[in-house]
């Protein structure tokens, strides 16, 4: 799970330990192959522990889902909160990104590559979750304010955050040879170039 500065209180315990179970399986296994009975016995507890927390797997997923997202949008908003002006706010950004990436592959993996759609069909598209919103706010932000070009602000979100996100997929996939850390600075300047003032 992306690590939380939030102490869990005693009765988020288990559902905590079902939570990082479940996404340890949906990771290695995918969800279709993994059952609620996988999911006690890595666990060490029972059906009816599991059950008293979510209804069915599908729950278990969505609550798995939201959490990872609900931590995700924490560590940005922080990162962009600790910065003044658009071109700090996004570079700060793209930073906290690639740290989530490097330092919890896995939670990263289920946020951007699992195809929650096929088991969560009443879940929004990732683009319209919380932390990309975060992240299209700090545009329009930097639009509003002057910082950065007058554009459509799904475009210029896109052009500022796309690249990163598609070195994080690469990351993921396996398909770099380098830490994320150091294509950071061409990342950020390229989406720097792509929305400045002429």
């Amino acid at each position: 799970m992306i690590d939380s500065d939030k102490t869990p209180k005693r009765g988020d315990a288990l559902k905590q330990t079902v939570l990082d179970i479940a996404l340890k399986l949906f990771s290695q296994r995918g969800y279709f192959n993994t059952s609620i009975p996988d999911i006690r016995k890595a666990a060490g507890v029972s059906t009816g522990a599991i059950y008293h927390h979510f209804n069915n797997k599908e729950a278990l997923a969505k609550s798995l889902y939201q959490s990872l997202l609900q931590q995700m949008d924490e560590k940005i908003v922080e990162a962009s909160e600790s910065q003044k002006g658009f071109s700090a706010k996004s570079a700060a950004i793209i930073e906290q990104l690639f740290e989530l990436t490097e330092q919890n592959p896995v939670s990263m993996q289920f946020i951007l590559l699992a195809q929650h759609r096929e088991y969560l069909p009443n879940e929004s598209p990732i683009c319209s979750s919380a932390p990309f919103q975060t992240m299209k706010n700090v545009v329009s932000e930097g639009i509003d304010k002057g910082e950065i070009k007058n554009m459509d602000h799904w475009v210029a979100a896109t052009s500022v955050f796309g690249g990163a996100l598609r070195m994080m997929n690469l990351q993921l996939d396996g398909v770099l040879d380098r830490p994320l850390k150091e294509y950071q600075q061409q990342v950020i300047d390229c989406a720097w170039r792509s929305v400045k003032q002429s």
